[in-house]
């Protein structure tokens, strides 16, 4: 790729999982991108260290009590650096940026996608929460604004590079993959007092500790089915999960004459990054190749929604339609959030996320205003549930 080529990114969230991944990509591809931004919510050290390295034209701390020590250092190396959220959504208008990384967590990242799309970036999403939350108003956006959005998850990575080439063909179903995660054969009663480091321990993924314990609980593959909505435009009916313990094969799309295409691979998050953030091209690189005869055996099971209810809420939330989906992305990060704590148990997340969307107030046709509303509401209903 030539100089001027060169994509200029912005990534938000750049000390999380997917942030350094990211930024692993970059320093294997030199001659395709160019760091514009770089973002953290607290995470000052790393984000400083990152920042030396990759000379970004701004640097954005989410926590103010970490600003000036950022701002002063940075100063010294001509790097401009921010603080808050409001200072992020507007980092990203910058017109040098070509497409924006969101690898935010949770709620925090819709506001800044939004002001990126409203800016013309693409969009390259790995913050599944922003489609949950406000699916409807930023795929219309997005359409209004001829604004791309690529997806980074793995499971939607391979929907996406399933239908390529396909625009002209309907998808008759697609099969999320799950790896069914630390708990996967267990029943209810074997969960009962599982702690923490139990259920951070991800038998084939290093992920973050929210994302982590999101998958071990199947509330990632709920979320990954709402997100699959939007981004393919599929009623849900036509959104299966099957859990494949070995996580080679990432997804795959059902076409209208019963064909089927699966996208495989090991299970490495920079292949799914890359491919976000260099489409349409597949650049050549020096991550670890898949080999059959390590995998002789790729086998498939039905998810287990009894035990793992937090996948039927999610399926539930997309049937209702409405701000409810928002309302359990709510109910879930503060659950997480204190299970982590040491405040509630490990099933006691789907027992609060379905008591929270019951009664948080149905709004059918949300705006960004009632988004805001139901997640403050919620968040506010949650907490009184956690205690």
């Amino acid at each position: 790729m030539e100089e001027k080529k060169k994509r200029h990114l912005a990534i938000l969230g750049s000390t999380g999982s997917i942030g350094t991944q990211a930024l692993e990509v970059v320093r294997e591809q030199p001659d395709s991108f160019v760091i514009e931004v770089l973002s953290a919510h607290s995470n000052a050290d790393l984000l400083l260290k990152q920042a030396v390295e990759f000379k970004p034209n701004t640097v954005v701390i989410g926590d103010e009590s970490q600003y000036k020590k950022l701002k002063d250092t940075l100063w010294e190396l001509d790097i401009k650096c921010f603080c808050g959220i409001d200072a992020l959504a507007q980092v990203v208008e910058m017109e040098s940026i070509d497409i924006v990384l969101t690898a935010m967590v949770g709620y925090a990242g819709l506001k800044p996608t939004i002001a990126a799309i409203n800016a013309g970036k693409s969009i390259a999403l790995a913050n599944k929460e922003t489609l949950v939350v406000a699916g409807e108003l930023i795929t219309k956006l997005a359409q209004e604004k001829g604004v791309n959005i690529y997806p980074v998850d793995s499971e939607h990575s391979a929907i996406f590079q399933c239908l390529t080439g396909e625009f002209e063909n309907p998808i008759e179903k697609i099969y999320l993959t799950a790896s069914g995660g630390p708990f996967r054969g267990k029943k209810r009663q074997d969960l009962l007092n599982v702690t923490k480091k139990q259920a951070l321990k991800h038998p084939n993924w290093e992920m973050g500790a929210k994302i982590t314990i999101d998958s071990a609980t199947l509330m990632n593959k709920g979320l990954e089915v709402i997100e699959a909505k939007w981004l393919f435009g599929l009623a849900p009916k036509q959104i299966d999960v099957i859990v494949h313990p070995q996580s080679i094969i990432h997804s795959i799309v059902q076409f209208e004459d019963g064909s089927m295409k699966a996208q495989m691979g090991l299970p490495d998050m920079k292949l799914p990054i890359q491919y976000a953030i260099g489409y349409p091209l597949r650049l050549k690189n020096n991550f670890p190749r898949f080999n059959f005869f390590d995998y002789p055996n790729l086998t498939f099971e039905q998810p287990d929604k009894e035990t793992f209810s937090n996948l039927t809420l999610a399926f539930s939330a997309l049937q209702q339609g409405g701000n409810i989906a928002c309302a359990l992305n709510a109910a879930n990060e503060v659950s997480v959030d204190a299970f982590l704590k040491g405040k509630i148990k490990f099933l006691d997340i789907a027992e609060i996320n379905g008591s929270s969307i019951e009664k948080v107030t149905f709004v059918a046709h949300p705006n960004y205003e009632d988004y805001v509303a139901t997640d403050e509401q919620t968040r506010i209903i949650a907490k009184e549930l956690v205690g």
